[in-house]
């Protein structure tokens, strides 16, 4: 529930492109969580956030044949948000990470999305492996 409601914060500041610090806010004024699932989607939101330019660098890269630009709103918050936990988050594996954003993706995004996000991810995951040898 924290990565689904992290997905739809940062979905809106990609349309709206509001101050993280301003607009969360009103975002949990309509959006009524437990406290501990809004502790997880705040930081969620607040590393992809902060970390948004090394994410994005990462996931341009990590593109098959796509332009960032092709890539759906909803896919990217959900990439970005698996690659925060895989890079960061040390207690949340990586193939949780995929999976949970392959099920957000599935609930929100097209048809096709969950498994261009399992794609992405893979490809990320491998390389941040390769990177840790």
């Amino acid at each position: 529930m924290g990565r689904e409601r992290a997905l739809q914060f940062l979905y809106s500041l990609d349309f709206t492109g509001n101050d993280p610090a301003v607009a969360l806010p009103a975002f949990w004024a309509i959006t009524d969580v437990r406290p501990t699932v809004r502790a997880y989607a705040e930081k969620l939101i607040s590393g992809v956030c902060a970390n948004r330019e090394e994410l994005d660098t990462s996931i341009n890269a990590a593109l098959d044949n796509w332009t960032p630009d092709r890539v759906g709103k909803i896919e990217l918050a959900a990439i970005r948000i698996a690659l925060f936990e895989m890079i960061y988050l040390s207690d949340v594996p990586a193939s949780v990470a995929i999976n949970e954003a392959i099920e957000v993706t599935r609930n929100y995004g097209s048809d096709e999305a969950p498994r261009f996000v399992n794609g992405v991810l893979d490809r990320l995951r491998k390389q941040l492996e390769t990177a840790q040898e």
